[in-house]
Order: C-alpha cells, then sequence, then structure tokens
C-alpha cells in the first residue's frame, strides 16, 4: 500500500484557484476512483471533485472556505496502485488510528505521524451558502448581519439580496463612487478568458442569414406529439442538432489547437464527437457549459439535457467535465437579442456561432415576395484551426439543415 496525493485540477484555460465548499467524504471512507470526493467554488461556479484513484481517504489538508491553487495537495489516499509521488508506503507509519487533519494549513509531505484531531474554527462560523457568502463580500456586506431564512438560519442568496437591495437604497452605489466599481471574481475570470481570446487567437467571421420558417413549424409540430411533463422545445436544441450535423460533414471545424505555433509541439487536434457550448446569462457573468456527444441525440434528450443544464449552470450545480472538452459554443442573445453580433471564440475552443435577434423580414421565395422570420448567424472562427473556405462551407450546411433539415425527434 501507499500515500497518493489528491491535488486539485485545472477546470477551464483561466482558473488558478478555489475555495472549499464541502468534503463529499469523511477521514477513514473508502472510496472508489472517479466518486465524488470534494466540492470546490471557482471563480465561475461550484465544481464536484472526483478521487483520482481508489482506495481509503486518510488525511484532508483542506478545511471550509479554504483557498488552495491549482496543483496543490489537498489531501492523501491510501492506495495499492502506483503512488504519484515520491512518499513511503503506509506500512512504515502508525495506523492504528485515523485522524483528520482538516485543521493544518495545506503540505506537500505526507503525513509522517498521527496526532489528535482538533475541532476546526469554521464549525461556529455562520451558516450560509457559497454564493451567498461570494456575493455579500463582493458588496462588502457583514454576512453576521443578514437574516438568513434557510434551514437552521442557514443565510441564502435571496438574503444576501434583499441585503443587497436595501443597502442601494440607503446609500450611494459602489458603480457612482470615486475610482469605479470593483471586479467581481466571476467578471474577472471573463476577463482574463477574454483578453485572452482576443490577444493569442487570429479570428475572423463570416455572416449568413437563415430563414427559420422550417424550424417555427416543426417546433409546434414535434411539441404537439409529446408526451405531457416533456422539456419544451427551444430553437437552441435545433441549431445544436445542426451544428452537429455540420461538424461531422466538416470535421475540420471540430478540432482545436494546442501548443506555441514557432514550436514543433504545435497540434491541432481533432475531437471524437460534436460537444458544443451553450452560453448562459447569470446575473454577474456567464458560463458555457458543454454537452457532449450531441450527434448521439435526438431533439427530445437535447431538449432536455439542454434545459437541466441551464438550470444547473444558473444555480451552481455543473461539474467539472460539464465545463470542459468543447470545440465550438453557441450564443444566442434571444428573440430580442441585436439583429447581428460577433462574439469572441472562448479558449480553448477554436469557433463560436452568434445568433441574432429573429425578426420578420420580406424576402424573395421561389419568385415571390414574402414576410418570413430571420437573423444572422455570425461565425468567429480560429484562423490557426480553419480558413474562410471551410468556415463558410461549414455556416453554409448549419443553415441548409435549419431551413429544410431532416430532424431527429
Amino acid at each position: 500500500m501507499a500515500l497518493v496525493a489528491q491535488e486539485i485540477p485545472k477546470v477551464g484555460l483561466v482558473m488558478d484557484s478555489a475555495r472549499l465548499v464541502r468534503w463529499l467524504k469523511k477521514v477513514g471512507d473508502s472510496i472508489e476512483q472517479g466518486e465524488p470526493l470534494l466540492e470546490l467554488e471557482t471563480e465561475k461556479t461550484v465544481i464536484t471533485i472526483e478521487a483520482t484513484v481508489s482506495g481509503r481517504l486518510v488525511q484532508v489538508l483542506l478545511v471550509d472556505d479554504q483557498e488552495a491553487h491549482v496543483g496543490d495537495r489537498i489531501a492523501w489516499i491510501e492506495s495499492a496502485v502506483a503512488s504519484n509521488t515520491d512518499t513511503p508506503s503506509l506500512d512504515q507509519y502508525s495506523t492504528a488510528r485515523i485522524h483528520d487533519f482538516s485543521t493544518e494549513p495545506l503540505a506537500d509531505e505526507p503525513p509522517h505521524t498521527v496526532g489528535p484531531s482538533v475541532e476546526t474554527p469554521h464549525t461556529a462560523r455562520i451558516r450560509s451558502s457559497p454564493i451567498a457568502r461570494r456575493l455579500s463580500a463582493e458588496q462588502g456586506l457583514d454576512l453576521a448581519a443578514i437574516a438568513g431564512t434557510g434551514p437552521r438560519g442557514r443565510v441564502q442568496l435571496d438574503d444576501v439580496r434583499r441585503a443587497v437591495t436595501a443597502h442601494a437604497a440607503q446609500h450611494v452605489s459602489l458603480s457612482a463612487a470615486p475610482g469605479g466599481q470593483q471586479l467581481t471574481s466571476m467578471r474577472r475570470a471573463i476577463a482574463r478568458a477574454m483578453t485572452l481570446s482576443n490577444a493569442t487567437i487570429p479570428q475572423f467571421s463570416v455572416t449568413r442569414a437563415v430563414d427559420w420558417t422550417a424550424v417555427r413549424v416543426a417546433r409546434s409540430e414535434i411539441s404537439a406529439s409529446l408526451p405531457a411533463g416533456s422539456r419544451k422545445l427551444s430553437v437552441n436544441d435545433f441549431l445544436l442538432q445542426a451544428l452537429a450535423g455540420a461538424l461531422l460533414r466538416f470535421p475540420g471545424m471540430n478540432a482545436t489547437f494546442s501548443g506555441n505555433p514557432e514550436l514543433a509541439e504545435a497540434r491541432i487536434v481533432q475531437a471524437s464527437g460534436a460537444h458544443i457550448g451553450l452560453v448562459v446569462a447569470l446575473h454577474d457573468g456567464l458560463l458555457v457549459p458543454v454537452l457532449h456527444g450531441v450527434e448521439n441525440l435526438g431533439l427530445t434528450e437535447l431538449a432536455r439535457r439542454r434545459s437541466d443544464c441551464v438550470e444547473r449552470a444558473l444555480t451552481n450545480g455543473l461539474k467539472r467535465e460539464e465545463l470542459e472538452g468543447g470545440t465550438i459554443s453557441i450564443s444566442n442573445l434571444g428573440a430580442h437579442g441585436p439583429d447581428r453580433f460577433t462574439a469572441l471564440v472562448n479558449p480553448p475552443q477554436s469557433a463560436i456561432i452568434a445568433v441574432g435577434g429573429q425578426r420578420d423580414c420580406v424576402v424573395a421565395a421561389s419568385g415571390v415576395i414574402q414576410v418570413r422570420p430571420m437573423s444572422e448567424l455570425c461565425l468567429s472562427v480560429d484562423h490557426r484551426v480553419a480558413d474562410g473556405r471551410l468556415a463558410s462551407k461549414f455556416l453554409a450546411r448549419v443553415v441548409e439543415f435549419l431551413e429544410g433539415g431532416e430532424w431527429r425527434t
């Protein structure tokens, strides 16, 4: 048997630190590889971290609300697999008793002695949800002064929002204060990602108009045939299926760029399936959850997964893998969005399609003047992965699907 260190993995391109929400296992518990081990709050959301090996949890090095960085060791697991560090065998230690070392600071060395467990001072902290603590800190509010309406007086997000509203009614808003407004954690993460996108990804855009008549008809007919209680189909479900079909038709667009283009290590990495991100607007920023294997999903399953993913994005319930692995994303500002806009590629993805708001337009169809629901699709592409000709063919295929594709329900 040996000790294996559990480390904080990198989630997304710009994550560098995270804060512990809670451990899902306690010291002494048996765990399986891939089993949820703990929850971390990043700058974007709360994610679940899974155990990297099977074994027994013998020490935790992180307490509630403590912050750690990517690569930090946060636990030791007694396992039969080869250790991922140069550590002695656990047999060299006294293992008659197993204790929780969660009150100790982060350490890079395994436990050499077994000491008594100490009650953490965090057990007496104010009961509150992670997102409530974050919002109160961002707004400069004293959490202890906020009345909690949750179980046993737990301070919830809505409690903090009410306090923010009351505070704003009595004081000048932060945005009007001298020196401007401080960045929230999420806004800082978005700023880093978009700066990275604009500075390191050579991007170009192609645009094409789409007639949504066929989608509207199909959406109405399919929705009418669905069982009661089924998830409602949205325009995004049709767009997801159209993008998946186009990615299969033009695999050159279904890839990401890796490495320094000046070095031999640079690669264009092909994806194994259609993994598509969906930009979700939050009250203080945005998230881009990824729907994996879209090419295998019918519209009804897409609607279920898409709505579930959006709901959990809004409530900080996404898993780590749901934020990774995409090659292209959809940014749809809805029916009341602008006629046309250009979105920045979300690194490390290679493309993003911006969907303009639908509007009734006079068009010539089969030699007849008609009024059709139209909008513009603007595809932004990483020029290191694809060129204008391929991007134009890809977008034309997407439009072809939307205007007359055979939908899989």
